[in-house]
Parts: C-alpha cells; structure tokens; sequence
C-alpha cells in the first residue's frame, strides 16, 4: 500500500486509549543513555505508545541494524530508505545498555534487512552471545523479520539460544497485500512451525494488531493456525494511526473483546494470551519469563 494523506475523517480516540504521562527522573535518564550509547529503540521509532511508561521503568526494546528498513509496512512508523552497514560494535553497545538499566529482561528486534544474506541473522546472534556475556542472568527474547523464510538463517539465531522467539504475524492473512506486501502469511507461520521444530525448548511468541479491518472470524482463524504451530504466546493490541499518512483505525475494540480475545486463545490450547488495546509485542515481555 502506498501512504498518502488519507481524507476520511479518523474515529475518535476512546478514553481507553488515552495515556497518562508518568513523572520522575526515569524517563530522561534512559532516553539518555540510549541517546549517549547511539542505539536505536523500536520505542522510539515505531512511535510505541507505551514508551512513557517503558522508559519510566528503565525498560526499552533495542532496535538493530539501524532504523531503516527494506520494508515499506503500512502501519509501520520506521521509515525505509538509504541501508547502513552493520556495525560491529552493536553488540557491545547493546549488553552495555543492558548491564546500565540492570535489565532482568532484554528484548531485541531489528528492522527487516533484505539487502543482506542471511537478513541479519548473524547479527541477531552477535547481540544475543553479547548480552549473554554481559548479563549471564539476564533472559532473552529476540523479535525478528522473517529473514524470507531461510531455514539456516532461523537456525544461526537459535544456535545463540535466546530464551524466546518472537516473530510477528501483525494481521489477518486477507490484509497482506494492503498491511504488509512484502511479506507472505504463510511464511511468517512457517517460520514458528520451523522455530518450534529446530528448538522444541524454545518459547515461541507472535502478535497481531486489530483496528486495520480484520473481522473477528478472521482473528480465530489465526488463533487456530498459532495454536497448531504450536506457539506458546501470543499477543493482541489496539492498531493506533503512526501519523497521517498511514492507514486509519477501522475500528477501536472495547478492552472486554480483548479479554474475549484472550479466552478463545487458550480454548486453543495456547499457552499465554496477553490480550488489551495497549498491549504490544515487547510490552511487559518480562511477565511471560
């Protein structure tokens, strides 16, 4: 989907969805560190919602391999755009800021690089062995692209044993092609059948967003294919517009759908449903842990 200023005029927000911004010295002094460490966050690039709240709490999910992606998703606020190189000294820099905001808990995404071989899987790995080394205590979860479906990719990031596997499946299959054109359903449920099959140990974790037109039958059916690839967790939050120029709210669904949400997941035999209009990928990650 092309964005373009959109002319419909945009549903209200319900008070539901209305954030409270916390006090204290927190949020600065992570935003700081983050700043002085030249990392990126998914907090901060995707526009999260909860990045008030993160912050606040010494928490934030580290966004690799720059904040550019190959990609051009249509609910996404990263940009994409001219590639960097990766950087070597990422790792390091990522378990530094670990070990500074004494993380029990680090969460690792990236943008999607399809310029690259193997998509950044490698790197995934050098950040996961780094934290490892900095924090031995500290638990894991990596949220990656789907690295166009290559098995050996998949594998060099579970060879590096992070404690969770996250790869998203945003939305419902019918949107694809106008949320998400460059990638393919199928695959992305590929690649947690696959994660499941090559780590059996390893939590598997995915997500989607509502809002964007999906009907509620068409959220079961993804239920039922999460709970046959057997995955361990999954999430559902509230599609919030980035900005203008991206795709507008369909729909805001009330929190006790989501709590609704939540129970068809576990009649499936889901393990974990963390189900509210707020709740994204990496929100409160460490709960599941």
């Amino acid at each position: 989907m092309s964005l373009k200023k959109n002319s419909e005029k945009p549903l209200r927000i319900p008070p539901w969805l209305r954030i409270k911004l916390p006090e204290g010295h927190n949020f600065s002094n992570t935003s700081d560190l983050i700043a002085d460490l030249h990392l990126n966050t998914v907090c901060q690039s995707a526009k999260c919602p909860n990045k008030w709240e993160c912050f606040s709490k010494k928490v934030a999910t580290f966004l690799i391999m720059g904040n550019i992606c190959t990609r051009n998703c249509a609910f996404c606020n990263i940009a994409s755009g001219d590639l960097t190189p990766l950087d070597p000294t990422e790792p390091g820099r990522v378990a530094e800021a670990a070990r500074r905001l004494e993380l029990k808990h680090v969460v690792i995404t990236s943008v999607t690089r399809d310029d690259l071989p193997d998509g950044g899987a490698g790197h995934f790995a050098a950040v996961i062995r780094a934290v490892r080394d900095t924090l031995p205590g500290c638990t894991i979860e990596v949220l990656t692209p789907d690295f166009q479906g290559d098995e050996a990719a998949l594998a060099a990031v579970l060879d590096a044993r992070p404690d969770v596997l996250n790869h998203n499946l945003e939305t419902v299959p019918h949107l694809y092609p106008a949320v998400r054109p460059q990638a393919d359903y199928r695959q992305s449920l590929d690649f947690l059948i696959n994660g499941k099959r090559m780590a059996p140990d390893i939590p598997t974790k995915s997500g989607i967003m509502v809002g964007l037109g999906e009907t509620d039958d068409q959220i079961m059916a993804v239920l039922d294919d999460l709970a046959a690839a057997q995955c361990d967790i999954v999430t559902i939050g509230q599609y919030m517009q980035p900005s203008r120029l991206h795709p507008l709210v369909k729909r805001y669904v009330e929190p006790e759908v989501f709590d609704q949400y939540a129970e068809e997941g576990k009649k499936r035999g889901i393990r974990r449903m963390f189900c509210a209009p707020l709740v994204r990928s990496s929100y409160n990650a460490a709960d599941f842990v």
